[in-house]
């Protein structure tokens, strides 16, 4: 018989008791979702159907979010950074932890809300010299997506422990970065000099190939695992939304390259390939968009299952928020190139509870903050092994 002992795993460095420093050891990649939902927001602010004098107070307020949301990411970028180098061996334990290790996949989701917001309000701010620092960064953003998509899910396989039972939602983020950097092209685009706009709309299409049947693939897997294991813990109550992140965007992905399709592949001698994107990204971003009604009801189901038992507040949350953001966000975009009644009010709906969500989540964030709470690594807790 096989002697089986179970032994702690802790940090060969423990965690100072309190203060900076302590925030700092704690400090994991999962704070980056606040980023994500706080540009996603700004974002759906800017594109909300309105009168003129409403539309000018909700491109305030999103130009204030979006100002708001690069100095959060700043800060966590720098607080992450100072984590590597002061906590170095408690750090790199996030390599081997099944869920921390996902949010990796926040990092440059959250970049790219600020790199779009660039184009959104920093034009209209600035004029477009901004381009300039939207193009390079938007290029970071690829390196990051790319690295997210295939290493993660390369430790998911070497180094960590993963079963049918245990898999959540989660899965789909380090994924999603890619098809996300793809939307984030597909708004760069009509900013950039046609030899450019070629060359990015080709690669994002690479992108969004690279992410979203990968995605698709996990929300079957997703689905088995429902029927098979019933609804995941209660601290992963917010997770079920998440499953909203890929369809939305990649509705919206093909919405945006197939708009700036035509421009971009006549300016190349390729008139006829531009036709047929467009009405690709109409009819395929409508498909995605109705798949997309099924996850969301599903999500509103398992929410109010939830609460009525109760769960516990956590940063996982945010998933109320970001992918909710991606599908309005494509709702908004279904919008304009069908003009169809129907989606300019679905998405102003959807705009209302993203806003409601936001400021809730929000709250909580600043409470738990405040109190120290929410300041725990997943990768430092003790963990039990054979």
């Amino acid at each position: 018989m096989t002697d089986i002992t179970l032994t702690l795993d802790v940090p060969r460095k423990p965690c100072p008791a309190s203060g900076l420093p302590r925030a700092i050891c704690q400090f994991a990649p999962n704070w980056f979702t606040v980023t994500m939902g706080t540009g996603g927001l700004a974002l759906v602010l800017n594109l909300v159907p309105a009168t003129p004098e409403l539309h000018e107070v909700l491109h305030k307020a999103g130009r204030s979010l979006w100002m708001f949301n690069i100095g959060l990411f700043t800060l966590f970028s720098l607080l992450y950074a100072a984590r590597w180098v002061f906590f170095f061996s408690g750090a790199q334990r996030v390599f081997q932890h099944s869920v921390a290790s996902m949010f990796f996949g926040a990092i440059p989701m959250g970049l790219a809300t600020i790199v779009n917001g660039i184009l959104a309000f920093g034009i209209p701010l600035w004029g477009d010299k901004v381009i300039a620092i939207a193009y390079p960064l938007w290029w970071v953003d690829v390196v990051l997506s790319l690295a997210s998509g295939l290493l993660v899910p390369f430790l998911m396989f070497t180094r960590q422990d993963h079963s049918m039972e245990k898999m959540t939602a989660v899965w789909l983020i380090p994924i999603v970065a890619a098809e996300v950097a793809a939307a984030s092209g597909g708004v760069l685009i009509p900013h950039l000099p046609a030899s450019e706009a070629f060359g990015v709309l080709i690669f994002s299409y690479a992108l969004w190939a690279f992410s979203v049947p990968l995605a698709m693939s996990i929300l079957v897997i997703l689905l088995l695992r429902l029927f098979l294991h019933k609804l995941p813990d209660r601290d992963m109550a917010a997770s079920g939304w998440l499953s909203l992140g890929p369809i939305g965007t990649g509705s919206l992905g093909l919405i945006l390259l197939g708009s700036d399709a035509p421009a971009t592949f006549a300016a190349a001698g390729m008139p006829g390939v531009g036709d047929v994107a467009f009405g690709i990204g109409i009819i395929g971003g409508t498909i995605l968009w109705g798949y997309g009604v099924w996850w969301l009801a599903l999500a509103v189901l398992k929410t109010v299952q939830y609460a009525r038992e109760g769960f516990p507040f956590n940063l996982g949350w945010w998933a109320f928020t970001f992918p909710l953001a991606v599908y309005t966000l494509a709702t908004l975009a279904l919008a304009r190139v069908t003009h169809l009644e129907f989606f300019s009010i679905a998405g102003s709906v959807l705009a209302l509870s993203l806003a409601g969500f936001w400021l809730l989540v929000a709250a909580r964030t600043l409470h738990g903050v405040w109190f120290g709470y929410l300041f725990q690594a997943p990768c430092l807790a003790p963990r039990p092994h054979r």
